[in-house]
């Protein structure tokens, strides 16, 4: 499969449209790791996003031997005006945390970044919360960290 990157003991590939439970477990973990609530109708939504081939989103999974989904990374394209070029966006990224440690959010970086080259992506791009430091930790050996500080300015 040409979406499909494996690691050790995971493989990553685009979540399946039959897969809305096993995707909504983990995502729920994402929800309270934030502690933001994942409620039904915001999943309902969010789901029918990904599986909507004419909405941005897009949601790459990471699988275990026995094709049950341990990790996520949801990601769209973004257009980057001053740089004439465009890049992915990668908004929501996890992995359970028992299955942490072992590489996959790695894998799931790069599947996304696989996706980035073959589409022609300058970037991919993220943020993660300040006090994250475990996940601050490998971003550091993955990506580079930007001087640019993000603003949110709610409507």
């Amino acid at each position: 499969m040409p979406n499909e990157t494996t690691t050790t003991a995971v493989r990553v590939r685009p979540v399946a449209t039959n897969e809305f439970f096993a995707w909504h477990a983990v995502y729920t973990g994402y929800g309270e790791f934030y502690e933001k609530p994942l409620h039904d109708e915001k999943a309902v939504l969010v789901w029918s996003w990904i599986i909507d081939p004419a909405h941005e989103l897009e949601c790459l999974v990471a699988v275990d031997e026995n094709d049950q989904i341990v990790g996520l990374a949801h990601y769209r394209p973004f257009s980057r005006p001053l740089d004439g070029s465009r890049g992915l966006y990668l908004d929501d990224l996890f992995v359970l945390p028992e299955n942490r440690k072992q590489g996959i959010a790695t894998a799931l970086i790069e599947g996304v970044a696989d996706i980035g080259r073959r589409r022609g992506a300058s970037v991919v791009r993220w943020i993660t919360a300040k006090d994250n430091e475990a996940a601050r930790a490998l971003y550091d050996t993955v990506a580079e960290k930007t001087r640019w500080v993000t603003y949110d300015k709610a409507l």
